[in-house]
């Protein structure tokens, strides 16, 4: 930068599901992920709907982001974006099978699921 300004510190923060989620990923997938699953949290003012979605209920909102065959579920968080979960998106589509729910309306139909809501709070009780 010309102007000598530094930007703000960003970070993307996993619980201790969604990590171990990464990690149980071959390494080159977790940093082809990684690498699709950069941007600005000012980014999310105008979601590109190719890649993001969003899922709400009660009041409470995540995002979801699209990287290659995976679903990052996640939200804003005070120091950045905080990942519940990482999912392949066969385990979201069987899920939708299993729900009888409608396959290419993805988010709204997780959005009023229980079971979805769980592995949601799921991995918030692991976050230490």
């Amino acid at each position: 930068m010309g102007s000598g300004q530094c930007s703000p510190v960003f970070q993307v923060i996993f619980n201790k599901i969604s990590a171990s989620e990464m990690a149980a990923l071959p390494k080159d997938l977790q940093l082809d992920l990684l690498s699709e699953f950069q941007f600005l949290p000012g980014d999310l003012e105008s979601l590109d709907s190719e890649h993001f979605g969003r899922v709400s209920r009660e009041g409470r909102s995540l995002l979801r982001y699209r990287a290659k065959d995976y679903r990052i579920y996640f939200e804003r968080h005070a120091e950045g974006l905080l990942v519940h979960r990482v999912l392949h998106k066969n385990t979201i589509r069987d899920f939708l099978f299993r729900s009888n729910l409608p396959l290419d309306e993805e988010d709204s139909g997780l959005s009023k699921t229980n079971d979805f809501w769980k592995l949601i709070h799921e991995a918030e009780e692991t976050r230490a």
